[in-house]
């Protein structure tokens, strides 16, 4: 077994002095240890060993924080016969980038014996050669290196020859045969010795060789070299048969002893295939592949050898030349696939080994990457660059990059190495969903069954994967009440109904819907849906007047002596439905004596049919029909009680055919000139404008309220008693109605709390006063138009006439024209502006007959 030393610690480096051959997984030290880190903090901060240019022959166990031998180490294979076998590596933690320096220096330990370049020396020797004759011999050659290599070398026992040492130049020794006594080829042709070399290890090792001597005549000279030593250079990469020098030695002697061939007295198998020496001319060339990043020089022995056996040595030094042949290598040795988009500015995404196997200028790199991107690269540590963020990512913008490194180095011409670094972004839950719409509006039909679909909200999240998913829920901050009208399915946000809706207690709500994505925190948005309620023909009509109670129905008077067409009465009838379904038509369906008293179909006016006689009953009943416009229409019936009266006077203005001659006279001329208006474009196109903009003209009437009739809360549904909802109307046709107890003309007011006590003592005596606030004639009903009010979108508005009396009720400021609009019982027309919904005072709009 062999030990490890520690040599030496300092600032960021260790050195461990370890022999070579050690068994795999063997400890060659505890670096955490020896440089003051935490063993905890290896793998925290994912500490590696790593080489540059090397075999990774040594590994960190990061649970102890051991060094181990990960491979085997040959020092003869790593470093040959180097006086120093160094391998340099580095310990890299991360999260910050930190780099310690490990050195290993490997020692030799005697696992190689001397081995001699032949198994067998041959020697030709003349029998005149003369004693003390000095002959080279081959030195056996140990891989190991220092006290390990050959020491000593022995000969085995004759009386001719001796063994000494001699050395070289660069202060090798090589053995020596030395003739000790004189040779007689007749007494002995052939000598043969063995001669030992011997290394000095522990315990020593030896290698054997034999050496035949042949005896012959005379060869008195050996080669001999021009120079003991030879110096060339080659550049890397030479080709094959590049002449790298040529070797001179002369021998004196003439014929077979003066020949001299040429060859390398020891050359390792790896240097056997990259040079050679021809035998004859003494060249040395290029055979193969001659790298300088492998060997920057080559000592070689090179033998000279006449025909008779003699023989000299020379040593050759080869220098080998550096070219730029290699590209920058570059290392990944640590990446992160994926990069959180929340990543800040300098967070390490890989750490890059980047160097170049050439030197000087060539070996000097630079390193770059791809411009525009939100990385950059930061070196701390030589050769090393750690590729850290330098902006703000976000996937949903870019969700991977793929960033290329180039190296170039600065050699002549340089080379560049490219290698492409793929970087995932990965989401983060940093997105709101957003809905497709921020408010939505629905229409549901009321009465419909609980789970009726109303709408579908959407909302879209651009994260990605589970912060993606989108759950709905009816947000908390709508009305607890109203926020179980409505269900919803939390996975396609769908919204169903949950109860029953009734038109009548509630036209619209609004609820808000709540979009939450799956993120960790969750992300949510909110929408607002408006939910309007639609009518259906659920409500029959409601009589106001007469009033229908049990036990007592109010009695309306009539002269005896009223004529045809006189209005007697009118009955006042509400639906709380909207739009069609509220439109009325009014029939008699019974009649104490028949063919007496008709009822206007829209209007509910009921006027006689023919002057009474005396055969006709002082009292008369009659069962009025009021049915709605529904499409399965509901009804109700209104008892109508009259009484002949006589003496009562007969009141022009309730005549039905008063004004007929008239309008028969204007509806002539009106038809006149509207047949003339035809015969020419131009004319109508005159007269259309002219109309037009006489419809600007109108004016607005603000009433006061004292002293004028009112209607009974128990007369109509409280949903009508509502005047101050300025900014809630629908978009749709609905409109309230009020008409007052009696039928007379430009008088009106808001209904007010009042009981139907009331009601009968105030209606003679207001009837009486109201009668003599006649007017002349029926003519065009005109408006004049307020200013501009915000309020309300198109309104409709219904006109309903009772007796001479026209009236209309609305609750805002309103600019309108309805020059020569005629109005008749039951007409309808609309009041538009061009502002949206808004909040105003209500104010009365009266329109009078003028």
């Amino acid at each position: 077994d062999f030990g490890v030393l520690l040599s030496a610690v300092s600032f960021g480096e260790v050195r461990y002095v370890l022999p070579e051959e050690m068994q795999r997984s063997s400890v060659i030290g505890n670096v955490a240890r020896d440089l003051g880190l935490e063993v905890k903090e290896l793998d925290a901060r994912r500490a590696r060993v790593v080489a540059e240019g090397t075999s990774q022959l040594c590994e960190l166990d990061t649970a102890s924080g051991n060094l181990l031998i990960s491979q085997r180490i040959d020092r003869e294979e790593l470093c040959a016969q180097a006086t120093a076998c160094i391998l340099q590596y580095q310990l890299l933690l991360e999260q910050p980038l930190r780099a310690f320096s490990i050195v290993l220096d490997i020692t030799d330990i005697n696992d190689n014996s001397p081995v001699f370049p032949t198994g067998e020396i041959k020697l030709d020797l003349v029998e005149s050669t003369v004693l003390g004759r000095r002959f080279p011999l081959e030195s056996a050659h140990d891989p190991d290196f220092g006290t390990n290599s050959v020491r000593e070398y022995t000969l085995s026992q004759n009386d001719n020859f001796a063994l000494e040492m001699g050395n070289q130049m660069n202060g090798n020794a090589y053995p020596e045969l030395v003739l000790k006594k004189a040779l007689d080829r007749e007494a002995q042709v052939e000598h043969v010795l063995k001669i030992n070399g011997i290394d000095g290890g522990n315990p020593a090792r030896s290698g054997t060789a034999s050496i035949l001597i042949r005896v012959l005549d005379a060869n008195d000279n050996v080669p001999v070299f021009s120079q003991r030593v030879f110096k060339a250079s080659v550049p890397e990469n030479s080709a094959i048969g590049t002449v790298i020098t040529t070797l001179q030695a002369t021998d004196l002697d003439e014929g077979v002893y003066g020949e001299i061939t040429y060859f390398f007295s020891h050359l390792s198998d790896k240097l056997g295939g990259v040079i050679e020496i021809d035998p004859l001319s003494g060249e040395v060339r290029v055979s193969g592949v001659i790298d300088y990043e492998e060997a920057s020089s080559h000592d070689l022995d090179v033998q000279a050898k006449d025909g008779g056996g003699q023989a000299s040595h020379c040593k050759l030094i080869i220098d080998v030349i550096d070219v730029n042949d290699n590209k920058p290598v570059i290392e990944i040795k640590s990446a992160s696939s994926n990069v959180a988009e929340d990543s800040k500015p300098g967070t390490m995404v890989a750490l890059i080994n980047i160097y170049d196997m050439d030197t000087g200028s060539s070996g000097r790199v630079t390193c770059t990457i791809s411009k525009n991107v939100p990385f950059k690269l930061v070196s701390e540590v030589k050769n090393y660059y750690m590729l850290v963020t330098d902006g703000i990512l976000d996937r949903e913008v870019q969700p991977e990059y793929n960033l290329t490194v180039t190296a170039t180095d600065a050699g002549s011409p340089p080379l560049t190495s490219v290698k492409v670094i793929p970087i995932v972004i990965s989401d983060i839950n940093d997105n709101p969903p957003t809905f497709m719409q921020s408010e939505y509006n629905a229409n549901i039909l009321e009465n419909q069954p609980v789970g009726t679909f109303v709408i579908k909200v959407k909302a879209e999240d651009v994260d990605d994967g589970s912060n993606a998913k989108i759950q709905y829920q009816i947000s908390k901050d709508t009305n607890s009440e109203v926020s179980s009208f409505l269900s919803i399915n939390s996975d396609t946000g769908e919204v169903f109904t949950s109860r029953l809706f009734d038109y009548e207690q509630s036209v619209y709500f609004q609820i808000k819907v709540t979009a939450r994505d799956g993120g960790g925190p969750s992300l949510s948005t909110t929408c607002i849906i408006n939910v309007f309620i639609k009518d259906q023909n659920d409500n029959a009509p409601v009589v106001l007047y007469p009033v229908q109670s049990s036990g007592y129905i109010a009695e309306d008077m009539v002269p005896a002596e009223a004529p045809r067409g006189y209005l007697v009465t009118k009955v006042v009838a509400v639906d709380a439905d909207s739009g069609h379904n509220a439109w009325l038509s009014y029939r008699i369906i019974k009649a104490t004596r028949p063919n007496v008293f008709m009822v206007d179909l829209h209007t509910g006016e009921i006027r006689t049919t023919r002057t009474f006689i005396e055969d006709d009953e002082p009292k008369h009943t009659i069962v009025v029909l009021v049915t709605d416009n529904g499409l399965e229409s509901l009804s109700a019936t209104a008892t109508v009680s009259i009484m002949l009266g006589d003496g009562l006077p007969v009141l022009s203005e309730l005549l039905e055919f008063a004004d007929e001659s008239q309008e028969s006279d204007n509806l002539t001329l009106y038809l006149i000139i509207a047949l003339s208006t035809v015969s020419s474009m131009f004319i109508l196109l005159i007269s259309g404008v002219f109309y037009f903009k006489l419809c600007r003209r109108g004016y607005v009437y603000r009433s006061t309220t004292a002293s004028l009739p009112v209607f009974p809360t128990t007369y109509c549904p409280s949903s009508f008693a509502d005047f101050s909802r300025c900014g809630t109307l629908l978009n749709d046709e609905r409109y309230d109605s009020f008409m007052t107890t009696g039928s007379w003309r430009g008088d009106f007011r808001f209904a007010s709390n009042t009981d139907t006590d009331t009601l009968k003592k105030r209606s003679a005596a207001y009837q009486k006063n109201t009668l003599r606030r006649l007017s002349a004639d029926r003519a065009t009903l005109k408006v004049r138009a307020g200013a501009p009010h915000p309020c309300y979108p198109s309104i409709a508005c219904n006109v309903i006439m009772t007796d001479t009396f026209y009236e209309l009720i609305w609750l805002c400021d309103l600019q309108v024209s309805l020059k020569n609009t005629f109005l008749y019982p039951g007409s309808s027309f609309l009041l538009p502006s061009s502002s949206p919904p808004c909040s105003a005072q209500p104010i009365i709009l009266a329109i009078f007959v003028t």
